[in-house]
This record gives C-alpha cells, sequence and structure tokens, in this order.
C-alpha cells in the first residue's frame, strides 16, 4: 500500500496507513463490507463467456477524473452505480470524550489485474494443457485498504490527507511441460483520502471523508475495460472512532433532523453498522443503499456475488450447471471455482437452512368485525401506537382465505378507497409521501415530501393494505402508469393534499429546512415523520 503524505495541515502528520486490523471497530462489519467488495464482481452463471460477465464492476467506480468527465462535469448523487472520479460521506457524529476523541477510517476497493494467457509468447484466449486443465484470459480483481487514523481536534483543525493508491505490477505463473503461461499485470492506481470536521454544537461534529481518484486520465476514446485498470472499484468506507457516536441518517433523533438534511452524500451513503439496538461506534459507506445495521445471514454459507438473489434458487441453479459449463467457470476465475466447490460438497443440513427463517413472531392483533374498516382508536390508544388502527383497514371477517374461491370477490383496485385522516383515498387521489423513518424501504425515505396521484388500491394475502402511486414530478409517469410500474405506501404514510391540487400541477415543495449548505439530489433525506 501506499505510504501516507507527510508535512503539515491538509497534508497530514504520519498516518496509520496499511492492511493491517484496526483495533477490532471494523471486524463486526468484515462480512456485510466483503459482500459490498464483491457485489457483482462474477454473476451466475459464472462463466466468462456468460453476457452478464462481460459488462461487470458497476458499483463504486472511480475513474481518473479527465477520463470520466471527457464529455461533461459528473452530476453528483447518492447513486454507487453511477461512474465519477471521487465518492463523498458526510455524517454527524457526537462527542462522548472531548478530550481523547479519534476518527478512524478505512478505505477498500478492488484493484483490477489483468490475467492474460500466452502460448509461444503470444497472447491467447484460452490454453489447454495435457492434463486436461483449461486457462482463460479474463480480468481479476485483488482487494486493497488503506486506514487512516486522526485525532478530533486535528481534522476540526483543517483535516488529513493520506494516499490510498496500490502499486503496479505483475505476476508470472509459468503453465506445465513448458506450453505457456499466466501473466498478471496491474497498473497503478493512484488516490488519497482527505477527512475533515466542522463543529455543529459542542458535543456535535460533522465528518467528511472523500476519497478521489488522483492517477492521470488514459488517453481520450480509451474503452471503459481499459480504463478500469486506473479505477478504483466497489469503493466503500468504514467510518469508527473512540470517544464518539455516530448518528443515522435515515432515522436520527427529532432534534438533529436539520443538520442532518445538510448531510451530502455523493455517490455512497452511510448507515450504522454493529448490531440493531446498539449505539453507533461504525459506520458503513457504500455505493449500494443498505438498511442501518446490516446483516448477511447465518444461514448463508458463503459470498454468491449477487446479494439481489436468493442463496438457495442461485444454489439450486449452481447445481444444475453441465460439466462443460462447471469447466469453464472454473477456468473463469478462482472465486467461481471456490463457488462451485462450496456447492457441489454442501451437506443437506446447511442446504435446508437456505430454504427461509423466521427472524421474529409478532402477536397478532384482533380486529373488529363489523366492516373493512376497524373502530377508530381511542384519543389514549392513539397516543401509545405511532401507527393507528384507524389508517390501515383490514379484510372483512367473513372473507375467504387468500388461497380460497372468491377471495378477490368485492375488490376493485382502481375503484377501492381506504380512510386515511378523514379523507378517503384511492384512484386519482393527490398525496405527499411520509414514509415512516422506522422500518420503511431505504429507497422510499429518498422520496419524502414528494407530491404523488393514487392509481390503485391493493390487498395483499395478509389483509394489509398498499397504495399504488405516480410521482407527480417523475417524467416518465405516464409510461410507468401504463406499464403498471408503481411505488408502493402503506395508508400511514400517505398525507392526504387539498381537494383543490389537481395532478397537472407541478410537484409541491418538499417542508421547509434548515438553510443547506448545498443543493443537490445528494443531500441526505432526514426521516420526516414526527
Amino acid at each position: 500500500m501506499a505510504e501516507a503524505l507527510v508535512g503539515g495541515g491538509t497534508k497530514g502528520a504520519a498516518a496509520t496507513v496499511g492492511a493491517g486490523p484496526s483495533p477490532g471497530v471494523f471486524e463486526q462489519l468484515s462480512a456485510v463490507a466483503d459482500a459490498v467488495l464483491y457485489e457483482g464482481y462474477l454473476l451466475y452463471p459464472y462463466r466468462r463467456s456468460s453476457t452478464k460477465n462481460r459488462v461487470r464492476w458497476q458499483f463504486g467506480v472511480l475513474f481518473p477524473r479527465d477520463w470520466v468527465e471527457a464529455d461533461g462535469p459528473v452530476l453528483p448523487g447518492v447513486s454507487g452505480s453511477a461512474d465519477s472520479w471521487y465518492q463523498q460521506t458526510e455524517c454527524l457524529l457526537r462527542i462522548r470524550r472531548p478530550d481523547s476523541a479519534r476518527v478512524r477510517v478505512r478505505v477498500r476497493y478492488l484493484q483490477m489485474q489483468r490475467k492474460q494467457v500466452e502460448e509461444a509468447g503470444r497472447p491467447v484466449e484460452s490454453l489447454r494443457t495435457d492434463d486436461g486443465t483449461v486457462h482463460l484470459t479474463f480480468d481479476e480483481a485483488l482487494p486493497r485498504e488503506c486506514e487512516v487514523e486522526a485525532p478530533l481536534d486535528e481534522l476540526l483543525r483543517g483535516g488529513r490527507t493520506v494516499a490510498v493508491g496500490a502499486a503496479a505490477g505483475e505476476d508470472v505463473e509459468p503453465l506445465p511441460d513448458g506450453i505457456g503461461r499466466v501473466v498478471r499485470s496491474r497498473e497503478e492506481i493512484r488516490a488519497e483520502t482527505t477527512l475533515t470536521a466542522e463543529r455543529l454544537a459542542d458535543d456535535l461534529c460533522r465528518i467528511r471523508v472523500r476519497t478521489a481518484n488522483t492517477a492521470p486520465a488514459p488517453r481520450p476514446g480509451t474503452a471503459r475495460d481499459e480504463a478500469l485498470r486506473r479505477a478504483l472499484i466497489a469503493t466503500h468506507t468504514l467510518v469508527g472512532g473512540d470517544g464518539v457516536e455516530f448518528v443515522s441518517l435515515i432515522d436520527p433523533p427529532a432534534d438533529l433532523h436539520a443538520p442532518v438534511r445538510t448531510c451530502r452524500n455523493e455517490f455512497t451513503f452511510p448507515v450504522l453498522g454493529g448490531d440493531a439496538g446498539g449505539t453507533g461506534h461504525v459506520l458503513l459507506s457504500a455505493p449500494i443503499i443498505l438498511p442501518d445495521h446490516p446483516q448477511v445471514a447465518s444461514e448463508s454459507p458463503g459470498d454468491l456475488h449477487d446479494a439481489a438473489e436468493i442463496d438457495e434458487i442461485l444454489t439450486l441453479r449452481t447445481m444444475l450447471l453441465t460439466d462443460e459449463e462447471k469447466r469453464e467457470a472454473r477456468a473463469t476465475d478462482p472465486r467461481a471455482a471456490a463457488i462451485l466447490d462450496r456447492v457441489d460438497t454442501m451437506p443437506q443440513e446447511v442446504f435446508e437452512r437456505l430454504h427461509g427463517a423466521v427472524r421474529s413472531l409478532t402477536p397478532a392483533t384482533p380486529t373488529a368485525p363489523a366492516g373493512p374498516f376497524p373502530t377508530p382508536a381511542s384519543p389514549a390508544t392513539a397516543s401509545v401506537d405511532p401507527f393507528p388502527a384507524t389508517v390501515t383497514p383490514t379484510a372483512h371477517a367473513d372473507r375467504p382465505a387468500w388461497w380460497q374461491e372468491g377471495a378477490d370477490d368485492g375488490l376493485s383496485p382502481a375503484t377501492d378507497t381506504v380512510l386515511v385522516d378523514g379523507v378517503r383515498l384511492g384512484g386519482g387521489s393527490r398525496v405527499r409521501l411520509r414514509p415512516r423513518g422506522r422500518g420503511a424501504d431505504a429507497q422510499d425515505m429518498f422520496l419524502a415530501g414528494r407530491t404523488a396521484e393514487v392509481a390503485a388500491v391493493f390487498h395483499d394475502v395478509d389483509g394489509s393494505v398498499h397504495l399504488a402511486v405516480t410521482l407527480d414530478d417523475d417524467p416518465a409517469a405516464e409510461l410507468n402508469h401504463w406499464y403498471g410500474r408503481f411505488h408502493y405506501f402503506r395508508p400511514d404514510e400517505l398525507e392526504p393534499l387539498e381537494p383543490a391540487g389537481s395532478p397537472d400541477e407541478p410537484s409541491a415543495p418538499a417542508p421547509a429546512a434548515a438553510p443547506a449548505r448545498h443543493t443537490s439530489d445528494s443531500e441526505t433525506p432526514a426521516a420526516e415523520a414526527e
């Protein structure tokens, strides 16, 4: 790893940089961080010839600036799937021990490595040795990480900048009987990370971690696959510390909503790590949207590089690959070979655990049988229950179970309505989106305060109700409505608008927030519910 830049001011004093372990604060996130690092690295069926494995490296990619901005500047946003030359994390921390508070940051990414098979000194796409082993030319990647630790006081005075690049290199592997060789080559990665802090109150600071690719750009017109050789791939950041406690940006305390909205996260988004319910001693800032306290399921025996899929399905599909397909996958990449080995030798009891698990059971609440809507809760009950029963209707008591004939009789998504705050909502109603801070889908939080039109009311098999909506300011709203692609919200996540509103009016502005330092779609969405 590159040595830290030394000196004074922004080029700070010597930092702890390298691949050595931190004092335990990050280890609790190792499984989730590794899943982020290798997300999409190689997808089922894990073969080089598969179309989906010819376009790779889609998350957290930081290219040399001049190359990625050849056609114009990058547009800031939280999406980590957009190519950029930098990545910026901003978060809030409470100072618990002012005299000894320290911040620790670990930057992790992949460095692309070209695996080139050669025969008689010339490059070839594949080569089979006398023992039947096939060697394929393919792009691999090596994990890299750098760590820096600094006193909070230093970051408040001006910050620290360290190098987080990786050296160029080449490794040569001769093949048996001199039939050829495999050459693995890497280009130098030049990058630096800057840590700064801004005091917002005596016990509150805003921390900024900005990682930028500083490498010279390849020649104009260079293909993306070639430019990747100088890029940081799957870049993400772990932030911890001593004497400090981090604040959730998804579900902040009520008194911190305003400062949370001013945090500007670009091409990444930070969430609390560790066990749910614990204090915020560590953050994971990833190019993939995650909830607070993300976890890898204990039933999962290993990474399949596709967290959007289900282990059981991918395992079954991998088991059904033909022998020829498995030979190609093994020759494609060592990580693909490891997946095949794990699947082929998986014990039956391990496979059975992949079918599913119940994490918790919640007692069912009895519902009143008199009609589709329960009786309104009394004021005393409403003050205790944060999600009043008057908001979410239940199914008719005499309605058949969902698997029985006639279960859908009398339901009409286009004309059904649901009562919310005394207003009956149905197709064509105007609403403002108020996703709940706790328990809401992470992506829904980015829509907080937007206005929308209800398209339909749907009842699920559990008797719950969801309203399908289209955003007023979505230029593809009409097309999405035609396709039947909607955003879905519970009734208690919607605020009825005045009847005078029209779907043709532009989206109403979100409620006023504290003055922000920036105006961009990368501003952190705070929980809106009070």
